[in-house]
């Protein structure tokens, strides 16, 4: 059990507004510059990169250098996962008037979004929806998994179940299947590596497609096309 003073470190890093929008902003899992998380918090270079040291050596980013370049991304799926618990509970305690005031951005990011590398909002509870009924996934408030009939559907669409189900190294281990509660639907969408390839995937055929500097995701005709005959999941353009 981690002890209350790193639960506490924890918390400040993640609570401090400029912080707080370089990790959103880290969500979608992309790695960033240091510049251009400057941009997105609204603070200088200088500043930017005091809060991202702090935040690599609790161990909340990473960074890798390329060249002349350092770029910075989440460190593990477990701070998405925290970092989507605390929309979700910022959702459920913004007052009423706040919750139906709500812009085109806010639209786009409840409709299709990326959850660090997993398909969220109304797209990513469809998805999980129909991969449920038509029995390819089955999923618990806390646990999942990936049944033979899912196999054989994620081979039918292109991916490589088997590769999929391939125990990883020890120091990449992560669950196959998951459920994440969605903060926006208050339901459940699919996470672990079937929701990342998954998302992966539907990126590469052109199904979907990310849009600059926001983590909401457009559904293309083709992707509607897609979704709505393999998967079974029926108006997700609306």
């Amino acid at each position: 059990m981690a002890s209350s003073a790193l639960f506490a470190e924890i918390a400040a890093l993640s609570g401090d507004p400029g912080r707080a929008s370089m990790l959103h902003a880290l969500m979608d899992g992309r790695a960033l510059t240091a510049t251009e998380l400057a941009g997105v918090a609204g603070i200088t270079p200088q500043t930017a990169s005091g809060h991202l040291q702090r935040m690599t050596v609790v161990g909340l980013i990473k960074v890798h250098q390329q060249g002349r370049h350092r770029y910075y991304e989440l460190a593990t799926v477990s701070v998405a996962r925290m970092l989507e618990s605390i929309m979700q509970v910022a959702a459920e305690l913004a007052p009423d008037r706040r919750r139906l005031s709500v812009g085109p951005r806010d639209l786009a990011l409840r409709k299709a979004r990326t959850c660090y590398d997993h398909f969220a909002g109304r797209l990513g509870v469809a998805l999980a929806d129909a991969l449920r009924q038509r029995g390819y996934v089955e999923l618990t408030s806390d646990a999942g998994i990936l049944t033979e009939p899912g196999i054989a559907f994620l081979g039918e669409i292109g991916i490589d179940a088997d590769a999929l189900q391939v125990r990883p190294r020890k120091s990449a281990r992560r669950v196959l299947c998951r459920p994440c509660l969605d903060w926006s639907e208050r339901r459940l969408h699919l996470g672990g590596r079937v929701g990342a390839v998954l998302c992966a995937h539907s990126m590469q055929r052109g199904w979907t497609r990310r849009l600059e500097g926001t983590r909401a995701v457009l559904i293309t005709a083709e992707g509607a096309r897609i979704f709505a005959e393999k998967f079974g999941a029926v108006g997700v353009l609306e």
